[in-house]
């Protein structure tokens, strides 16, 4: 079991964003636009470009569309975007002043 220290130990690199991992691992090898995926997958080509350039995240929704376009899982990007999530949220203030409940 990791204790406290090794738990809050934060990353030194950022996880990749999920739609840093689209772009290099689906869209650029299979020569697929903006346009063409967000047709695919049936959203806006807005709302395909905010998750590309790191601005907007991976709803459980889009995760079960990526999932199906690109035969995958949805868990791999919700996972991706946990991990994202979960270290960005490590660099904010007041978590850490957070008290454990203790047993009576």
């Amino acid at each position: 079991m990791l204790t406290t220290t090794e738990r809050e130990r934060p990353r030194k690199r950022p996880p990749t964003h999920p739609g840093a991992i689209l772009t290099a691992h689906y869209l650029e090898p299979l020569g697929i636009t903006i346009v063409e995926a967000a047709d695919r997958l049936q959203v806006s080509r807005k709302t395909l470009s905010k998750i590309i350039n790191e601005r907007g995240a991976i709803t459980s929704d889009m995760a079960l569309r990526l999932a199906r376009v690109f035969n995958t899982t949805p868990q791999l990007w919700l996972n991706l975007q946990q991990a994202f999530d979960l270290w960005r949220a490590q660099s904010l203030p007041g978590w850490r002043e957070a008290r454990p409940l203790r047993a009576a």
